[in-house]
């Protein structure tokens, strides 16, 4: 018998991922060879970095086969190794350096998340399949992000989704380098966040008894339905993401979008009921009292318990969508209204500054204990306070015009940044969404800063951020694949300067990422990489 020598399998990688880096310049050298025995050296004592090298470990397992032992190291030789290291002399707090020669592959950034974003990076550059070597080609990758706030939106408030699902959707943020969930928590539907002190929200406003069925058709399926999120659970999620490198920034919405709050404790309504958990879409126009003073104690509380979950500089209030017809009927609204001393303008009815009355109460609340408000663009019909942070959903001219009031802004568009659209306007074989259309090449187009808006207002665009809406998304696959690769899009937008977009060349790459959908099993539309746009 003649013996049989198996062949050693090598893949070769490819820095030109997504979001693609600002710069990759090839040095004179032999490829690094990454095999089993390559280790993963780390800072001795840095807990991040320690994490960092697990994560990196794990990924490469995950695409290759290969198992990577990792080590704390002080100094010293990392021949044969990939040393993750911190450098203070770079400049951007986010931004990393990928340096790989024959002896060794340097990850250094200025912060452990800038070494992060580098691990993102030469994940997705190495080939999905097991293999017994990948090949590095010697060079110097570098990249840095356009923006600092780069977000992705999920709403657990329509349809209800498992703690495994929300973490996942959080891996799904970190492989393309993104920073902020914000988290939808509370709306008529359903009131999904454990408030110890105000028990009857998730035991009474956590359920509705039935869901309708189609675009609220009058046909409701009369199943009772909901689900909250324990503190316990809230506190595991936050620390999951904030090892990934993302804040979570709950959003309790108010003064509108509170009938789940209402059914459970209808005193803080103008009518004072009775209220039921809806369980239709759209707008109803029973809001919190602000003629009340219970009804700001009761707004506070819940921010108290909120603050103690969720670390994040900025709570997101909502402050849309808030008809205010139950306070033009309301004669404690309308006392509020004449001691306060304030009257209709020629741009805003009275009821339109009470809400920036009480929108002011909360943010000075939240400011005393250290937070910042993050608001809908009808904020800027209230004559709320300039520190308030505005997310423009209402097209990009509320933005625009926010910025130049002083305001930040963070550009969340309907057109072209709600993922719950549909992404085609050939929607015969799509599952069911909200409507509209925002195709792959329409998210990557899109544009944060105007064009017109002065170079001392633009430092005012924080950021971009797309909202997945979950009226018409039941299950986890269909989150994944109203996102996917949609998010692939959005992160190349949010990375890199507008000079560097190529929606050609973003193309040609995206392949790459796919195959990491795949091979994590996550679903995506694969009509948007290979017939439309």
């Amino acid at each position: 018998m003649v013996a049989v020598t198996a062949v050693a399998q090598v893949s070769r990688a490819d820095y030109r991922v997504v979001p693609l880096p600002d710069g990759i310049n090839g040095i004179k050298d032999n490829d690094f060879k990454l095999k089993e025995s390559t280790l993963v050296d780390y800072p001795a004592g840095n807990r991040d970095m320690e994490r960092n090298a697990a994560m990196l470990s794990q990924y490469i397992e995950d695409l290759t086969g290969l198992h990577l032992s990792t080590r704390p190291v002080n100094t010293g030789n990392n021949y044969g190794c990939i040393s993750l290291q911190l450098d203070p002399k770079m400049t951007s707090d986010e931004g990393y350096r990928i340096t790989v020669t024959s002896r060794s592959v340097i990850i250094a950034g200025k912060t452990a998340a800038g070494v992060f974003y580098g691990i993102q990076t030469l994940r997705k550059s190495i080939p999905v399949g097991k293999t017994d070597q990948v090949l590095l080609p010697a060079a110097q990758v570098v990249g840095s992000p356009r923006f600092g706030y780069r977000g992705m939106h999920l709403d657990c408030v329509r349809h209800f989704f498992s703690v495994e699902t929300v973490k996942r959707y959080i891996d799904i943020m970190a492989l393309h380098g993104m920073n902020r969930l914000h988290w939808h928590l509370t709306d008529d539907q359903g009131w999904r966040i454990e408030i110890k002190k105000y028990p009857r929200l998730t035991e009474v406003g956590g359920w509705r008894n039935g869901t309708t069925l189609g675009h609220n058709s009058p046909v409701n399926d009369g199943i009772r339905y909901g689900g909250f999120y324990t503190q316990e659970e809230i506190r595991d999620i936050v620390r999951y993401a904030a090892d990934r490198y993302i804040t979570i920034i709950p959003e309790v919405d108010m003064p509108g979008h509170m009938v789940a709050a209402l059914t459970a404790y209808p005193q803080l309504g103008c009518t004072g009921g009775p209220y039921e958990v809806w369980g239709m879409w759209g707008v109803t126009d029973d809001i919190l009292c602000a003629g009340k003073d219970e009804t700001l104690r009761f707004v506070k509380d819940v921010l108290d318990e909120v603050i103690e979950l969720f670390p994040s500089q900025y709570i997101h209030i909502g402050g849309d969508e808030s008809p205010r017809v139950r306070w033009q009927e309301c004669p404690l609204c309308q006392r509020r209204i004449k001691d306060l001393g304030i009257t209709a303008s020629a741009k805003q009815s009275a009821e339109a500054r009470l809400q920036g009355w009480f929108t002011s109460q909360v943010q000075l609340y939240l400011t005393q204990h250290g937070k910042r408000i993050i608001g809908w663009d009808e904020l800027l019909d209230c004559d709320i306070d300039s520190t308030a942070t505005i997310m423009s959903w209402r097209g990009a001219d509320p933005g625009a015009q926010g910025a130049m009031k002083g305001h930040d802004v963070i550009m969340t568009p309907v057109d072209p940044l709600y993922f719950d659209y549909y992404q085609t306007d050939k929607t015969w074989n799509e599952p069911i969404a909200f409507g509209g259309c925002n195709t792959l090449r329409k998210v990557y187009d899109f544009e944060p800063v105007a064009a017109d808006l002065p170079a001392d207002k633009r430092q005012h665009i924080l950021g971009a951020q797309a909202n997945v809406w979950t009226e018409y998304i039941t299950c986890e696959p269909q989150i994944q694949y109203q996102v996917l690769p949609r998010m692939a899009a959005l992160a190349e937008l949010q990375w890199l300067q507008p000079e560097m977009k190529d929606y050609q060349d973003f193309k040609a790459r995206l392949p790459r990422m796919v195959d990491i959908y795949k091979h994590y099993g996550w679903t995506y539309r694969a009509k948007s990489l290979i017939i439309e746009n």
